[in-house]
């Protein structure tokens, strides 16, 4: 059975199910106001990877992740760009999709828009201000967290700890630091909704607390999100949930942050690197490969070496499925599911192995460890007793690899004349020193669609 790390209790533990066979998640999304960056890349790695492997274990899973197209930033955003909130969040929920499919990562069964809720949220809040946890200032609809039994348990802080470390801005009219907004009044020029306070819109802390109970129900299993989300959003969430008598999430999941020199990446640091730029440059099975080298809860540094590194794994994988000419599983079907013991012993303790790392915390780098293990002794017992003999090891990699949403490649990309020119040209290029001539071809290149990779043998293309 599956454990994992439980934000709320700040323990390992067994991930029981409201339903015998059916797990529900419910995973924050993106607010669509810019590119996606790498940690964005990460969250939806590890809450794919996650998601595959509760199906590969044969479990019937609902998995609902949002879309913030209304908030602060996208009103923002849209007001310099010279646009829509509607327009701009239309574009930029088409780019993140992009990145996804790029990614390998599975569509959610459902995204719930949050300017598609908004009545619900209405009535959510105006329900809590007849339960009187919450109240009305000249700005907006704020919670009163002190009459919330247990705020700050995700926190892992008390009330008085977290007020303590909190203010209230000059002219605020909230009666705690705490207290968040539920529903923000008009401002001139933004998008509004009518409410029984007025015009406006609602607070961001709502909008999730709303749709996941709506689409998944009461007591859902999972709700997962990144590190960053804990408090204040997955708290205040929380926090609404109780005052409304409703049973909440009963397992809360985070993953930790991609940095850039020990800081969290994040557009507000302005360090973020966009998904884009890295899937333009290196083969996107080297992100979810870095992903699951390293444990979810851990941070991780992407750099131009650990992205080397995971690509020379990669190869090795690669390499595997061309001797034995392996079928990516995935390329059947959009994820698979453990077929049980095959008889062969080997085979089943290899993959038995994975299935432990997996449900030990969604250890990764063990299962994957476990993989390369297995890709060691497929090629030590075909090197001995032929390819025959190895193949039930080697189909275990595809099988496991298929699990975790790591496709793995048989055939070279054959290139076209004219393409094969472009490479050896901007290799000459690079030789030579010429950068803008070099990032001219590449440009090219990724205009007729291949991807573009640099190798320690000189420019490598392939299709995405």
């Amino acid at each position: 059975m599956l454990r994992l790390y439980d934000t709320a209790t700040g323990e390992v533990t067994e991930v029981g199910l409201r339903a015998p066979g059916r797990a529900s998640l419910y995973v924050c999304g993106p607010t669509v106001y810019d590119a996606p960056h790498l940690g964005h890349g990460r969250f939806s790695l590890v809450f794919d990877v996650l998601r595959r492997y509760l199906l590969f274990t044969g479990l019937d899973v609902t998995y609902v992740s949002n879309i913030t197209d209304i908030d602060d930033k996208v009103i923002e955003r849209a007001a310099s760009a010279g646009t829509t909130p509607s327009e701009l969040t239309a574009h930029y929920e088409q780019v993140w999709w992009e990145a996804m499919d790029a990614l390998g990562v599975l569509r959610p069964d459902e995204v719930p828009h949050a300017t598609a809720y908004v009545a619900r949220m209405v009535d959510a809040v105006a329900e809590l201000v007849d339960r009187g946890v919450a109240y009305e200032t000249s700005d907006g609809v704020y919670l009163s967290v002190a009459d919330v039994p247990g705020y700050g348990l995700l926190a892992r802080q008390p009330l008085e700890s977290l007020r303590a470390g909190a203010r209230v801005e000059a002219g605020e009219e909230k009666r705690s630091p705490l207290d968040f907004v539920l529903w923000k009044k008009a401002k001139p020029g933004e998008p509004t909704w009518p409410s029984p306070w007025g015009p406006g819109r609602p607070g961001w802390h709502t909008e999730c607390v709303v749709m996941s109970l709506d689409l998944l129900g009461d007591g859902f299993d999972v709700h997962g999100g990144a590190i960053d989300l804990i408090f204040p959003h997955h708290e205040n969430e929380r926090a609404q949930a109780v005052a409304l008598g409703r049973d909440f999430a009963h397992h809360w999941v985070h993953n930790g942050w991609v940095t850039v020199d020990g800081e969290k990446m994040s557009k507000s640091l302005g360090n973020f690197t966009s998904l884009d730029d890295l899937l333009s440059r290196s083969d996107a099975r080297a992100y979810r490969l870095l992903v699951l080298r390293a444990h979810y809860r851990s941070p991780i540094e992407i750099t131009p070496d650990t992205v080397a590194q995971a690509e020379a794994q990669l190869a090795r994988l690669d390499e595997l499925a061309r001797r034995f000419e392996l079928a990516d599983p995935l390329e059947a079907a959009a994820f698979v599911v453990d077929a049980g013991p095959t008889g062969v012993e080997e085979r089943d303790e290899a993959v038995a192995r994975f299935r432990a790392a997996m449900d030990d915390d969604l250890d990764t780098p063990g299962a994957l460890a476990a993989v390369f293990e297995l890709v060691r002794r497929a090629n030590t017992v075909a090197d001995a007793s032929g390819a025959e003999a190895a193949r039930p090891l080697a189909e275990a990699v595809a099988e496991v690899c298929a699990a975790m949403g790591l496709r793995l490649r048989r055939a070279s990309e054959e290139l076209d004349d004219e393409t094969a020119a472009l490479a050896a040209a901007r290799d000459a290029a690079r030789a030579a020193r010429d950068f803008a001539r070099a990032d001219s071809l590449r440009d090219e290149l990724t205009g007729r669609g291949w991807l573009v990779e640099d190798t320690p043998e000189g420019t490598r293309v392939r299709r995405p």
